[in-house]
């Protein structure tokens, strides 16, 4: 007995085979991520190993000016306590600063630098072709550090703040550039960047001087420290009168 279909019925059961199978074949459905509204979202400060670096500018004579002695001292001091690896010091080949210029700039860098414990064998020296003799060619300073930093680059716009952005402006959502430079500027402040990921131990404590304040409390006395300057009344009594 040979059964036949009506074409109305037909038709119901190829759509509703089509149906299905364009279910099977989709795959699950996910959501995308939320826009990051926050600063610390769009622009994280992070922690990296990058150069320092310090440029020395070279006199006529070849010495270094109290200025610049002052900078390289204390960027030493930040290699000792900071610095990975070497110090590299690169000097300018092809300037029109004259060479025994350059040779007495470099030998008392090494001697500021022995000064501060830094050795020879911890100073590498490298020269750096000039590309404009018109300008000032330093010796320049550097070494790696783990630095604050933010993760990204500032100055991006993905964002059309006009009028073409219709959706965008309708979300009221923050561009995106919006406090990158403020982070940026916190981050260079940072002067050890591990206080941003813990803080520091507790240092011992004054026993003497709170064992005194307590007893100042308990007799009725001021606490407080009277700090004088130049054998002026002190801070407290300006302030009382």
């Amino acid at each position: 007995m040979i059964r036949t279909f009506r074409p109305a019925l037909r038709l119901t059961i190829l759509a509703a085979s089509a149906g299905l199978t364009a279910c099977a074949s989709k795959g699950p459905v996910t959501t995308g991520s939320t826009y990051p509204m926050t600063v610390p979202e769009r622009h994280p400060i992070v922690l990296t190993d990058s150069p320092r670096n310090l440029d020395v500018f070279i006199t006529g004579t070849g010495h270094i000016d109290p200025r610049q002695a002052d900078d390289v001292d204390g960027f030493l001091t930040e290699y000792r306590r900071y610095g990975r690896g070497v110090l590299v010091l690169e000097v300018p080949r092809g300037s029109q600063v004259p060479g025994g210029a350059v040779e007495r700039t470099l030998e008392r860098l090494r001697q500021r630098a022995a000064a501060r414990g830094v050795g020879p064998r911890e100073i590498v020296i490298a020269p750096y072709p000039v590309a404009n003799v018109a300008v000032s060619a330093p010796v320049r300073l550097s070494f790696q550090r783990m630095q604050a930093k933010v993760a990204g680059a500032c100055g991006l716009w993905p964002q059309d703040l006009g009028s073409s952005n219709a959706g965008f402006n309708t979300r009221n959502e923050p561009y995106w550039n919006l406090g990158c430079a403020t982070q940026s500027n916190v981050a260079s402040q940072i002067a050890d960047p591990v206080d941003l990921v813990r803080g520091r131990q507790e240092g011992r404590i004054d026993t003497v001087t709170r064992t005194q304040n307590l007893i100042d409390l308990r007799t009725g006395k001021d606490p407080s420290t009277t700090w004088k300057q130049d054998g002026r009344a002190s801070v407290k009594n300006q302030v009382a009168q």
